[in-house]
């Protein structure tokens, strides 16, 4: 054989590469060999939703939205299960308690099995609890696919083998800090003696209290998921379509409007109760803050100045306790012009007293949500989650970007008549322009929901 003449091929290949423009396709064609091999490692290149969720939080614990090439394909394992114990306290604690459980095991990369939820407020006496499971109030197969690829949700009879279990204790009390809390979470992730485990149950005592080791965004997301089931979104429609029909009837004899108009409404959420009252003036003394607590008349005060509020008759939906209108008390003493409903007087009490506490609330909460304008407390969980989803509503739309102004003019008019963002939100409880509340919209950068869970002055405006 002669060594000192190159092969066919070679000599082939040499006289290709001659041409300086086959020669540059040559490069290129390497070049994006090599770029797609890179990607292959990536989790960019299996899991867009993820990486979108990494990259725009500023959150110091990201390391748990990633979860370490676990998962990275955008599917969450379907043969490993987290398990929580009955959640409970009200309505948006326990949502604030469910979106945990889903981080925590989109942590972990499993499924999380249909959590069990308190129909009842009767949260320090477990044994009175009534219990209700989450697709009662929720729907099970639209959650899951609205979160797809992000978290999902599972039932009992999806586990092959129920005695596979292993048991994770969550501590509680002042010992146990968000560093340990996180800790053990990451030893667990790790562990692939308990990952071997088709389930892993947590146990403990009240999940809510469980420490904060993710964003606003992740929580967010979560909450878009939830949607009511038909039975209870409906009985809020007929709720909300009460309070237009009455405003519409108010126009027309006020001012003449033709009948059938859609007239807005506005929803405040009154915090007067005695045991709130109470439960607020502590959290004043204890922060060193005043501005926590709002009187009857304060709120009256500040909702009637709300700018564009006089131009026209306004319904105002007064979501409060029941036991506090026997009197009637809050129904009188409004600006001139303010037309004060709730429940009894609008004529659905009958509608919200068929259901235990769970559900009345969450019928409340889907009222107060889709008003045109919406007031509340910052400090109160209840104002802060609606917030939180009309400010990821407005984010979505368009109509505001983030970290903007509240006073940033939306696309949108407001049909309301006031100036500022399409549906907007203000707190009551801190003084704002021309003697009305504070306009407010949730922060959605924010690294933690502590503001959201525990409440704040900080309303990001």
């Amino acid at each position: 054989m002669n060594l000192s003449k190159p092969p066919k091929h070679i000599k082939f290949l040499d006289s290709y590469l001659n041409s300086r423009v086959c020669r540059c396709l040559f490069l290129i064609s390497i070049a994006l060999i090599f770029r797609a091999a890179f990607l292959l490692t990536t989790p960019l290149a299996f899991n867009p939703f993820d990486y979108w969720f990494t990259t725009s939080s500023s959150s110091s614990s990201s390391y748990l939205i990633n979860t370490s090439g676990k998962g990275i394909d955008g599917v969450v394992r379907r043969d490993k299960f987290l398990e929580v114990p009955q959640i409970a306290w009200g309505l948006n604690n326990q949502k604030i308690a469910v979106a945990r459980a889903f981080l925590t095991a989109r942590m972990l990369n499993r499924t999380l099995l249909l959590p069990s939820l308190s129909a009842s407020l009767y949260y320090k006496e477990v044994d009175l609890l009534q219990s209700v499971t989450f697709d009662k109030i929720f729907q099970f197969d639209r959650f899951n696919s609205l979160c797809n690829g992000f978290v999902q949700l599972g039932r009992l009879s999806d586990v092959s083998n129920t005695t596979d279990v292993f048991e994770l204790n969550k501590g509680s009390g002042r010992k146990w800090t968000v560093e340990r809390d996180l800790d053990q979470l990451r030893k667990v992730e790790k562990d692939s003696s308990i990952d071997g485990h088709e389930v892993v149950r947590i146990v403990g005592k009240n999940p809510f209290l469980w420490h904060d080791h993710w964003p606003v965004r992740d929580y967010a997301k979560i909450f878009e998921c939830l949607v009511l089931v038909d039975e209870i979104a409906e009985e809020a429609e007929r709720v909300v379509s009460k309070i237009r029909e009455m405003g519409s009837q108010v126009m027309e004899s006020k001012t003449g409007s033709m009948p059938g108009a859609q007239p807005y409404y506005v929803a405040v959420h009154m915090r007067i109760e005695k045991d709130w009252m109470i439960h607020c003036k502590k959290l004043q003394q204890r922060n060193n803050v005043t501005q926590i607590c709002s009187s009857k008349e304060e709120i009256m005060e500040r909702v009637g100045h709300i700018v564009g509020m006089n131009q026209q008759p306004t319904v105002v939906y007064l979501a409060v306790a029941d036991d506090l209108l026997e009197d009637g008390s809050v129904l009188s003493a409004w600006k001139e012009g303010i037309l004060p409903f709730e429940k009894k007087k609008l004529g659905v009490w009958d509608i919200y007293k068929k259901y235990p506490y769970l559900i009345q609330s969450a019928i409340d909460y889907e009222v107060c949500l889709r008003a045109d304008v919406f007031v509340g407390n910052s400090y109160s969980t209840f104002s802060s989650l609606i917030v939180l989803e009309r400010s990821q509503k407005l984010l979505r739309m368009g109509a505001v970007t983030e970290g903007s102004s509240c006073d940033i003019t939306a696309r949108d008019s407001n049909e309301s008549g006031t100036r500022g963002i399409r549906w907007p939100s203000y707190a009551y409880n801190i003084p704002g322009e021309s003697g009305g509340p504070k306009k407010w919209m949730t922060n959605m950068s924010d690294t933690s929901l502590q503001a959201i869970s525990y409440g704040s002055n900080d309303i990001s405006c």
